[in-house]
């Protein structure tokens, strides 16, 4: 009897996927697992609010990917179920100032976007702080990538108006979570003493993950998110050993997805080691492709200029950055140190002869797979 050659292969509207969203970074897990004693903590900060209190105000930090944006969706998912109980988060990478970030509150208590213009942050803090007391509401805002407010120096002036609501407007009820990727910037030291004196939060750390953990977390999306037995034990443990390297859960769980895909186009049923493989050369620069898709446009050309002249000192990027934007000296250096925050920018110091110390700006990637994702 011949063999038949198609055996084993995925014909055309098959999939290897049960559902594929499982895949999408903001999905949240109906199991999370190895953050139990992070999310207790957050629970302990934010139980007041059950009882019509001002919650205790928290910072969560660890390094990208270590599952501390889907602990707080999660607990405030729960949370936002109690109709007294008001719950926002903010992704500061998008939202970056004041009074963006105010704009998405009153977004969601009002459900609809205030005026792009012509109202006042005054106003339009009033009329928030007055819509919680007549509905007699507790708000939990959490910055997301509260650092990105820093680099705009956005974080004092943010944290402020929120943390003094209840002085402004008796009767506001406002609890503040903060989360953190960069490691690198201490929130408490950054802020201003006027904050500094009513902003002592709680601390909540999440580490990475060990290779153990990460097999664990994988495994259930896999679980959840292929068909049986689309992804073997090698291709799983391959993958993990990869995350590790990375200390991103979510340059994980993108390539499993991008593996899946690598699977489909060469219509096989099942994900090879060799689909892995592929697939990397894609989700290593998961973290990467997050910090580009925030940047300004100014900032973006910067990036363009930076990988024309990787290497050159500080003053010969900003006279061709000048010479393209128009934008002056201040502005530019304010770019330099945010796209160096970021990780995306290596801004060293070096001894230069005759000239003292001065800095040489490189790309921190690949100046192709930056590029690329511009």
């Amino acid at each position: 009897m011949t063999e038949d050659p198609d055996e084993g292969m995925l014909s055309w509207d098959e999939s290897v996927f049960r559902d594929e969203h499982v895949f999408e970074i903001d999905y949240v897990p109906e199991t999370f697992r190895h953050r139990e004693t992070q999310l207790e903590s957050l629970k302990y900060a934010l139980r007041p609010a059950v009882r019509g209190s001002r919650p205790l105000n928290t910072m969560v930090r660890g390094p990208p990917g270590t599952g501390k944006t889907t602990a707080v969706q999660k607990l405030f998912g729960e949370l936002g179920a109690r109709t007294d109980v008001r719950t926002v988060r903010v992704n500061c990478q998008v939202d970056s100032t004041r009074y963006a970030v105010f704009s998405r509150v009153f977004e969601h208590i009002f459900e609809y976007e205030p005026p792009a213009s012509g109202i006042s942050f005054k106003k339009l803090f009033g009329q928030i702080t007055d819509q919680l007391v007549e509905d007699d509401e507790v708000l939990a805002v959490a910055l997301d990538d509260v650092n990105y407010l820093f680099y705009e120096n956005e974080a004092s002036d943010t944290l402020y108006s929120l943390l003094r609501a209840h002085e402004a407007h008796s009767g506001a009820r406002i609890g503040v979570v903060v989360v953190s990727s960069d490691l690198s910037l201490d929130v408490i030291e950054e802020l201003d003493s006027r904050v500094q004196s009513v902003f002592r939060p709680e601390e909540v750390y999440f580490p990475v993950y060990d290779v153990d953990e990460i097999v664990d977390i994988l495994r259930e999306r896999v679980d959840r998110g292929f068909h049986d037995g689309v992804v073997g034990a090698p291709e799983l443990d391959r993958v993990a050993e990869l995350t590790a390297e990375s200390g991103d859960i979510r340059v994980g769980i993108d390539l499993l997805r991008r593996a899946g895909l690598h699977a489909e186009m060469r219509a096989s049923r099942t994900v090879e080691i060799e689909d892995v493989e592929a697939a990397y050369e894609k989700s290593k620069y998961v973290h990467l492709s997050r910090s580009l898709r925030g940047l300004s446009d100014r900032e973006r050309e910067l990036v363009e200029v930076i990988a024309d002249h990787d290497g050159d000192r500080a003053g010969e990027v900003y006279e061709a950055f000048h010479e393209e934007t128009g934008l002056g000296y201040t502005r530019y250096s304010e770019i330099v140190n945010k796209l160096d925050q970021l990780g995306v920018v290596d801004a060293a110091y070096a001894d230069v002869e005759g000239r003292g110390r001065s800095r040489s700006l490189s790309l921190s990637y690949d100046a192709d797979a930056v590029l690329e994702r511009l």
